[in-house]
């Protein structure tokens, strides 16, 4: 699957971001290997991070019983909901503890968020969370640039080298001006959006979502493998890992 940066549009399509599967549709990944590291008393597991194979970035103990994988937009209002409501409850209640590990995998929805997501992901996975909390704080300020764009911009753009679309539809979307708010210098900037590894990356994500695991819409949940069909509110999600916890 190859994300479009000139997805533009995708913008006017956000209500329908959380798009689901029928409840009797049962997904799994590859099964996750039984904990060999028991959780550290008085260590706080949210204070390590790593980047996965699959292309994620993870916040707690690699080894915990219960893994938490969110397959999430950073355009997505309903990943945004989620996020306010969940992020600080499964951080201190679920990953601080080392029982709990958590997972954030990228699934771009359009332009804008690819080139939202090669920002916040090129620091590494320290970093991430908290711009991943800021994009989801003022989504509907940063979003809202992309809106004025015209297909003129979009033909224009179009008309780049690959390489150099998407720092030109960052840059016309004021994407700049938010991360040099956040420390990022304009070098890092346009390093950030012209990283060919780190667009493939992405890309491969998504694709293994979308062909291999069944992804459809976001936000979607996966724990300990396997994927869940409830609607995804924190309240469905806290009472499966209440339960994997048990």
């Amino acid at each position: 699957m190859r994300v479009s940066i000139l997805a533009l549009a995708g913008l006017t399509a956000l209500a329908a971001c959380n798009e689901k599967p029928a409840a009797t549709e049962t997904t799994t990944t590859t099964a996750t290997p039984a904990a060999t590291t028991a959780a550290v008393p008085g260590q706080d597991w949210t204070q390590v991070t790593a980047a996965t194979p699959e292309g994620g970035f993870r916040m707690g103990n690699p080894d915990a019983k219960v893994k938490l994988v969110e397959y999430a937009s950073l355009t997505c209002p309903h990943c945004k909901d989620f996020h306010e409501e969940a992020a600080e409850k499964i951080k201190t209640g679920y990953v601080a503890t080392g029982n709990v590990s958590y997972e954030y995998r990228n699934f771009v929805l359009n332009g804008p968020d690819l080139a939202a997501t090669l920002l916040a992901r090129c620091q590494g996975p320290t970093p991430f969370f908290n711009l991943v909390s800021a994009f989801y704080a003022a989504q509907a300020e940063w979003t809202a640039p992309f809106m004025k764009m015209t297909d003129a911009d979009g033909a224009r753009i179009g008309a780049m080298a690959q390489d150099k679309q998407a720092a030109e539809l960052a840059k016309l979307g004021q994407l700049d001006g938010f991360m040099r708010a956040r420390g990022m210098t304009k070098a890092k900037f346009d390093q950030c959006l012209a990283d060919p590894a780190a667009l493939k990356i992405v890309t491969d994500t998504q694709q293994r979502a979308a062909t291999v695991e069944g992804v459809n819409g976001t936000p979607t949940f996966f724990i300990n493998g396997v994927k869940m069909t409830d609607p995804g509110t924190w309240a469905n999600v806290e009472a499966k890992l209440k339960a994997a916890l048990a």
